[in-house]
């Protein structure tokens, strides 16, 4: 599994992204260009010392990123968190070769990129609410998706259930 984070708006969001990914370990691909400058000091104050265990691939543009995918063997499914999306998450079936592509905090992801995914999924909430905040959203959907697969990276426990 693996986030893809397309054309970053803010760095204390995709800080937090590193540190989500980094502390499930989960691969980031960062779709640039970015809306700030991708360096340590601006990522390093949410993501904090966890940048470090997290594999990032940076990808100069959604067009060198797409055809790298499409070059893959076998590049699982492209799964887009939108608003405009018609499967709610948690009712949505994950694979461990997802890539969960999240949009820019201020626009989304253009028409092209919608068209150009496998599905589409929405974090439900109250009418008249716009969206999530694109780390906490980022959360929810990975958390969702490990334990549909369980695939959390620690030691399995008991619980009572």
């Amino acid at each position: 599994m693996r986030i893809a984070l397309y054309e970053p708006d803010i760095p204390q969001n995709a800080g937090t992204v590193l540190r989500t990914a980094a502390c499930f370990g989960i691969g980031v691909d960062v779709i640039e260009p970015c809306g700030f400058v991708w360096d340590e000091k601006r990522l390093r104050r949410a993501g904090m010392d966890y940048l470090d265990g997290v594999d990032v691939a940076r990808h100069s543009s959604w067009r060198q990123y797409y055809k790298e995918r499409k070059a893959q063997t076998a590049p699982g499914r492209l799964v887009l968190l939108t608003t405009k999306g018609s499967v709610p998450y948690a009712a949505f079936a994950f694979l461990a070769d997802d890539t969960i592509l999240l949009g820019r905090e201020s626009a989304g992801v253009p028409d092209t990129v919608h068209d150009a995914v496998d599905a589409r999924i929405r974090i439900p909430m109250v009418a008249g609410m716009r969206s999530l905040n694109v780390a906490v959203s980022a959360g929810l959907v990975i958390g969702e998706a490990l334990r549909q697969l369980n695939g959390y990276p620690y030691e399995e426990q008991e619980f009572d259930r």
